[in-house]
Order: C-alpha cells, then structure tokens, then sequence
C-alpha cells in the first residue's frame, strides 16, 4: 500500500516510479479522490461541530426561557441528524475507494534496481561454481525420476490432475531431507526463528502480503472463506500485523517448511512436463522483519543465506538483480537465485529474495516504536526462499545424475539420508 502522503508530497517522484515499472503516470487520479475524500471528511466533521453546537445551544435557549429559538435549534439539530448518514456513508465510502485504489497500484522500484521491460534487462550480479563436464548426453530431471520409478505422474494425474507428483522411496526421503538440511542451516547457523504456520488463512492475510486482491486467480480458495497459501510468506509475514513492536526486538527473522499451493493461472504451455511448475509443492521460507535503515543489509543477508545453501549442496547458480519490469508487485528490489540444470541446459529460478520496504506493513498496520523518537515508524519487510525443495530437488538429480542413470546423492545430505551415496532404481 502506498502512502498518500507521499503521493501528496511527491506527485512526479510517484508518476516516476510508476513509469520505471512501465505505468501510465496515476498520481492526478489518486490525488482528485484524496480531494474529493478529505473535502467529504472535512463537511461531515462541519456537520458534527455545526450538530454539537446547535444542541449546546438549545439548553442555553431554554434557560433563558426563549421557547422560539430552542424550537428553531432542535429543528436544525433533527436536519443535520437527517443528513448525516448520508453524509458519513459517502465519507466511507470514498475512504474504500481510494484505499482500493491504492491496493492495486505496484510498490516503486528502489533507485538501483535496473531499468526494463522483462526478465531481458535482469542484470547478473554474481556466479558460484561450474556446470561440471558430462561424458554422456545429460537427462531432465523426469526422465531421471521416471526410470527409477520413483517419480510417478501419471497416478498423481489420476488423483488430482496436472501438474501433481507422486514421490515415491529415495525421492520421497530425498526431499524431506532437502527440507530438514535447509531448516537446520537457517536454524543453527542464521539465526532465524522455526515456525509451523497455518497453511489456510483469511483474506486480510493475503491483503497484507499482498496476493489480494490483484491475484486472486492465482490462489486456491475454499468455499467457507479461506485460502490455501502460496507460500509461507503470507503466515510468517502477517505475525507482526496490526503490531507495535519495540526497535530493540528488531531485526526478527522467521523460517518455515511449508507446503505451497497456486493455481498458476496464465501458466498455460508453460513447464508442463515435471517439477518446475505445480499446483503444490514444498519451500522452505525465510521472513524478516527490520527497521528501514535495516532493510537493505538485511536483504544482502537474507540473499546470502538462501545462496549458501547452494555452495553446501555444491550446485552451480547466478544471482540475478531483476529489473522494474520483472519485479513482483510488493517488493522494491528482488534478487532471484537461479540453478544450473543441465537437463535443460540453463539456469533456472530456485530462489526469489524480494525487499518489500514499508509496503506490506502499510497493508498490515505493523509499526514499531524507537526508543530515541516519539510516535511510531512503518516495519520494512522482505521475504526469499530458502529454498524450493521441489526444485532443489530437481537440480539435484540433473545435477549429480550418472551415466548408469543413478544420482549421487551430496555429500550435505547424506547423513539426512541414513549415510546412502546414491539413489537408483534398484535401491542405491
């Protein structure tokens, strides 16, 4: 949510960013309903004060015995009570429209973030490790699965439809161990907080990250007004809404392991052979919460951890910086991880560490009160995967498969997967 004052403030810095992200300049729309809502605002508190006077006055009229102006007073008194649920209803009612308005409008773009229509202007910040040599033509990852008949979509197609899997054996282990490695580093060597969140949530929820109501067709929803959440960041992030936390407790900083459920509308063509792209799926999370002046260290940071997860399983990857055109809608500068798989031949997206500054806290109402300065101050949020397991999972047995059609198994987690060095069909 983006704060009108800003916009009252800043009208060509607002109609800027917007025209960073590719937008038609909005800031004449926005500030002709701010007007027209404070003009509302302002009549209906003329309508009280003008009321409360009025019947002020009526006693005094009596008092003084002047039955005539006490008469004329109640009158007017009796009009004002008339009109003013009116007048309140178009007060709220403008309130709800600008709000909504704002709702929809995409977060600016932070002043490095490069400029740019699409993932075309993503701009590589760094590169860890090499695509190691094969002596034999590399397989996809559900050609590896499938062979091994540990990867099965066809009865999950039957249950559920497309875009579903089966893991079955090693491959099931495999990626319970992915989650346990992912959460013991985030845990015991980055400091962030486990959490078992709800997976089902309100719709204030989704508001206050932001999946609603712009991408309400992206989301699974029940009939008895839940939704299934598409990633953990909904729950981890709205611990804080409605909250004043004290500066000292910040930065707070929260993980989870999770499953994740999106409708992937508009997705059609799109990855529909194997594990990039389902409708459920596993991610571990990562959440913080931090004051302004922390947000940008903290993002380097939160990338960093999610990186390091990559170096510990020995998996080539290129940290991008996306560019205005293929930020998300909440965040003000993203960092996307992306993996090495030779099956496809390309580096592929497995993390996303997005810096939403004041944004969603605006959506939340979550502040926090500084110790050296009166009133309070908007939290900054940023959230990142840490990673998809699914695609973890993929790049593992792209990345480590052998000619013989086995997949070693790294040596970070074989001790999750009771001291195995590989994964085959026949038992590995």
């Amino acid at each position: 949510m983006h704060d009108i004052k800003f916009i009252r403030d800043n009208p060509q810095a607002f109609d800027q960013g917007l025209k960073r992200r590719g937008l038609a300049p909005l800031s004449s729309e926005i500030l002709t309903l701010d007007q027209e809502w404070r003009h509302a605002t302002a009549r209906l508190q003329e309508m009280q004060s003008a009321r409360n006077e009025s019947s002020k006055k009526i006693g005094q009229a009596k008092a003084q015995k002047n039955e005539a102006e006490a008469q004329r007073l109640m009158a007017e008194v009796a009009r004002i009570k008339d009109e003013m649920p009116a007048a309140e209803q178009r007060t709220r009612d403008l309130e709800q429209l600008l709000n909504d308005r704002l709702s929809e409008i995409p977060n600016l773009p932070a002043a490095d973030v490069p400029d740019g229509p699409d993932e075309t202007a993503n701009k590589e910040v760094r590169r860890e490790g090499e695509p190691r040599a094969m002596n034999f033509a590399a397989k996809q990852h559900f050609e590896l699965g499938e062979s091994m008949k540990l990867m099965d979509f066809e009865t999950a197609v039957r249950m559920s439809g497309a875009r579903f899997v089966l893991l079955k054996s090693q491959l099931a282990r495999l990626e319970r161990a992915i989650g346990n490695f992912m959460l013991d580093l985030h845990t015991g060597t980055f400091g962030y907080q486990e959490t078992s969140p709800p997976l089902l949530v309100r719709d204030q929820a989704m508001f206050g990250t932001a999946q609603l109501p712009k991408f309400r067709e992206e989301q699974f929803g029940t009939t008895n007004g839940y939704w299934l959440i598409p990633t953990a960041e909904v729950s981890l992030t709205n611990q804080v809404r409605e909250s004043i936390l004290d500066e000292s407790v910040l930065p707070l900083r929260f993980t989870a392991w999770t499953p994740c459920f999106r409708a992937e509308a508009g997705a059609a063509g799109k990855d529909t052979r194997g594990m990039i792209r389902m409708h459920q799926f596993a991610k571990v999370e990562l959440v913080s919460v931090a004051t302004p002046e922390q947000s940008d260290a903290e993002h380097e940071r939160m990338t960093s951890c999610a990186e390091e997860v990559l170096k510990r399983l020995e998996l080539p990857f290129r940290t991008m910086v996306l560019s205005t055109g293929d930020m998300g809608f909440a965040a003000r500068k993203t960092y996307d991880i992306e993996v090495w798989l030779p099956g496809q031949n390309m580096y592929r997206e497995i993390s996303s560490c997005s810096n939403c500054g004041d944004f969603q806290a605006r959506r939340m109402d979550a502040r926090y009160r500084s110790a050296e300065s009166k009133g309070t101050r908007f939290v900054h949020t940023l959230n990142g995967s840490g990673l998809a397991v699914g695609r973890t999972l993929v790049a593992i047995l792209e990345n480590y498969q052998q000619a013989d059609g086995s997949v070693a198994i790294p040596s970070a987690l074989r001790p999750y997967m009771g001291g195995a060095e590989s994964i085959s069909a026949h038992g590995g």
